[in-house]
């Protein structure tokens, strides 16, 4: 199948730093070619990745001198009809209020345009905050900033006695 422009140039922002994380948050899989589109780049037929797949890719790419969200806001603005939502959250789940930010962020940058998020996301992300926010904060100091930028929180768990939030299985949340 060969891709339009405007969806190639939604869908390979960045192609090949999605490839390679900067956090090893999100490594490469193999399920994410099994969505990939293929497209012509350079006379060569290439996978690309779908956009929900993109979305995870760069949803933890968040460094002093890269952030990665305004991709993550145009991609919702121009793909959203091919985001797989459902897979997103599956992908997200651990992580979900990484997503519930990016989602927010969307909102406060496009607020025409915030119906491009399902409400039943949108929902599901705020109930599980209220049920967190019932419960006591985790008893343990943990800094999971590291996921996002290994370099940035160094600061929190060489001083400050928080624990590297990478080594986390998400079992708090």
């Amino acid at each position: 199948m060969r891709v339009g422009w405007e969806k190639f140039t939604a869908a390979a922002i960045s192609l090949t730093s999605s490839l390679v994380p900067a956090t090893a948050a999100v490594p490469v899989q193999e399920e994410w070619f099994q969505y990939a589109a293929q497209a012509q780049v350079l006379g060569h037929c290439v996978p690309v990745i779908n956009p929900t797949e993109l979305i995870w890719s760069k949803a933890f790419i968040q460094k002093r001198n890269r952030h990665d969200g305004v991709d993550i806001v145009h991609l919702i603005l121009k793909q959203r009809e091919a985001i797989d939502w459902q897979r997103l959250i599956m992908y997200m789940n651990p992580h979900w209020e990484i997503l519930l930010c990016h989602l927010l962020t969307f909102r406060w940058i496009y607020p025409s345009e915030r119906d491009a998020i399902p409400d039943w996301l949108l929902d599901d992300l705020l109930e599980r905050l209220s049920r967190q926010r019932e419960g006591p904060p985790p008893a343990t100091k943990l800094c999971r900033g590291r996921l996002l930028s290994s370099s940035d929180y160094r600061s929190a768990t060489e001083k400050w006695g928080f624990l590297n939030g990478e080594d986390e299985c998400g079992n708090e949340r």
